[in-house]
């Protein structure tokens, strides 16, 4: 019994003289994924307002944490980060964007089609909004107006709808004040930029190629 005794005293002794790691010890990987995930969803916050947001969740972290979390990542302070690329925005923005645009097809009498179509970037959902034959303001006006009732019942956050720019006048000025009033705001595509509104350009070239 008295050995066994001195045995545990000496083990215990040699754990407590074992040198500790040094410097602070590593942040959950839990906080580093929120941390993250914080800033890449909101470009435009630094390091000082991370924690205050965090402090919210019931998470408590240090300014120079989230600091350092950032370098070890690579990710450029706000201040770089605030000019969001538009490569950026539709990832940043995805379960609030939509996108729109018209398809024109030939129907089987030969009789060209114009089809308004709108797109949900976060779940890829196809909206038929409407088809003609001619593009009239009242009927673009009409299946805007069809589409937003439609987004409200539904429960849908949009908040940003992305759209060709006015060139042949068959987006007219109205539909803009009538998402306004939704909540919805409107993201023109440059002319000659398909790569502004990639999604809907997809799916619309998915249907031209499975159109026989």
């Amino acid at each position: 019994m008295l050995r066994r005794h001195r045995n545990l005293v000496k083990r215990r002794h040699a754990n407590a003289s074992r040198p500790k790691r040094p410097g602070r010890p590593p942040t959950a990987r839990s906080i580093r994924r929120s941390v993250l995930r914080l800033v890449r969803e909101n470009p435009s916050w630094g390091y000082r307002r991370v924690p205050g947001e965090l402090a919210t969740l019931g998470i408590k972290i240090a300014a120079s944490t989230v600091w350092e979390t950032l370098r070890q990542e690579g990710i450029d302070p706000a201040s770089h980060r605030s000019s969001t690329n538009w490569a950026a925005f539709p990832r940043s923005q995805a379960d609030a964007l939509l996108a729109m645009d018209f398809l024109e097809t030939i129907t089987l009498t030969g009789q060209r089609q114009y089809v308004l179509a709108a797109i949900e970037h976060a779940t890829r959902r196809v909206r038929i909004l409407g088809t003609t034959a001619h593009q009239t303001a009242a009927w673009v006006t009409q299946a805007i107006k069809n589409m937003a009732m439609d987004l409200e019942d539904g429960g849908t956050k949009a908040k940003f709808v992305i759209r060709d720019r006015d060139r042949d006048a068959k987006y007219p000025t109205l539909i803009d004040e009538i998402l306004a009033d939704t909540g919805i705001r409107t993201v023109l595509r440059g002319i000659r930029m398909p790569r502004r509104n990639s999604v809907m350009e997809r799916w619309v070239q998915s249907c031209r190629h499975k159109t026989p």
